[in-house]
């Protein structure tokens, strides 16, 4: 930062193209989806994108997609004058960044790692410095087909996960109902970009093209963020969640496979669906099969429901870096700030 001693005031939305953000960790995945959405967003100015690997470095020498798209560069310094940050960094990594750099609360955070999702570390608290007063920062879980509302008042977003976010669209509207009331099976396999950029024995091409492997199976974090939201519906939710990911020999995308006893008939369960999910421009009921190529670059999760004998059988399917991350993240600033939900989100799909 070029001067930590000095806080700018936020200017006032409307000045410009609009919101001013930074983004933090602008190198990654999750930061490259954010950067390719955001250059194109009409109503927001990129203030910085800071990275210390490659600060000084043109966005498109590492996000090679974006040549001839912008000539912002990546910086190693950033400060306060902007109207939203954006944390894309390590789990762990976002609150110390925000321990180290305790911005005014005129600034909105949306953090896109798992530091603030969970109830009992959704907060911060700042002690007061030669700057700023004593404050502390709430995080609202960031799901809109969840918190919408609370999403609108808040000032600072815990995004959710990639798998918990797919999984949370499959089984929300069972627990809306309060019929959420029988263990649930679980498959799923995300694309490698799920990993993140660093790389590791699983990640390299040589491994993971033509195979298929489990990891963390019944334990995985994000279960922990989807009970978190399925009792805030139903608080008498008791059930196990048998969670089976899987690696998948594709780039991106997410396609999970859920099952569990219900007494619904498929049209009580397809009407239940399709009206949950009435006014949210994102998440769709189709009854025909569904692909992965319908939603990968897009910020769309489509659901299909049938029901098999007594089990109640639900295909969820996004793309894990937009609608399960950075496209996710720009609906909750849209929400933030008053745009329209869709404002830079009308990606195509890659169809074929």
């Amino acid at each position: 930062m070029s001067d930590q001693n000095t806080i700018f005031p936020s200017p006032p939305i409307g000045g410009g193209r609009g919101v001013k953000a930074g983004i933090i960790g602008g190198a990654g995945y999750t930061g490259g989806e954010l950067l390719r959405i955001l250059i194109n967003h009409p109503s927001v100015e990129i203030a910085f994108i800071h990275s210390n690997s490659n600060a000084g470095n043109y966005i498109y020498e590492v996000h090679t997609d974006l040549f001839g798209e912008t000539e912002l560069k990546f910086t190693g310094e950033y400060n306060f004058n902007i109207d939203v940050l954006f944390l894309c960094v390590g789990h762990g990594d976002a609150r110390k960044f925000l321990d180290a750099n305790p911005f005014p609360a005129s600034v909105k955070i949306i953090d896109l790692s798992q530091d603030f999702r969970h109830t009992e570390k959704s907060s911060i608290s700042y002690e007061a410095t030669q700057n700023s007063q004593p404050a502390t920062r709430n995080f609202i879980y960031g799901l809109p087909e969840l918190n919408r509302d609370a999403i609108k008042k808040a000032s600072n977003i815990a995004n959710p996960g990639c798998f918990a976010t797919c999984l949370q669209l499959g089984l929300l509207p069972l627990a809306a109902k309060g019929i959420l009331n029988n263990e649930v099976h679980i498959t799923a396999t995300t694309g490698s970009t799920g990993a993140g950029q660093s790389l590791a024995p699983t990640s390299h091409f040589t491994w993971r093209n033509d195979n298929l492997s489990v990891y963390k199976a019944f334990d995985h974090q994000h279960l922990k963020e989807i009970r978190q939201s399925l009792t805030q519906l139903q608080n008498n939710f008791d059930q196990d969640i048998n969670f089976i990911p899987y690696r998948g020999d594709f780039t991106r995308g997410i396609i999970a496979s859920m099952y569990l006893n219900s007494d619904l008939t498929e049209e009580e369960a397809v009407n239940l669906y399709t009206e949950y999910y009435a006014g949210h421009p994102f998440t769709h009921v189709s009854t025909r099969n569904i692909d992965l190529k319908q939603i990968v670059n897009t910020n769309k999760c489509f659901i299909q429901v049938q029901k098999k004998g007594n089990k109640l059988f639900i295909i969820s399917i996004m793309d894990n870096l937009l609608k399960g991350a950075s496209g996710q993240a720009v609906q909750n600033m849209n929400l933030l700030f008053g745009l329209d939900e869709k404002s830079g989100l009308n990606l195509k799909a890659v169809a074929f």
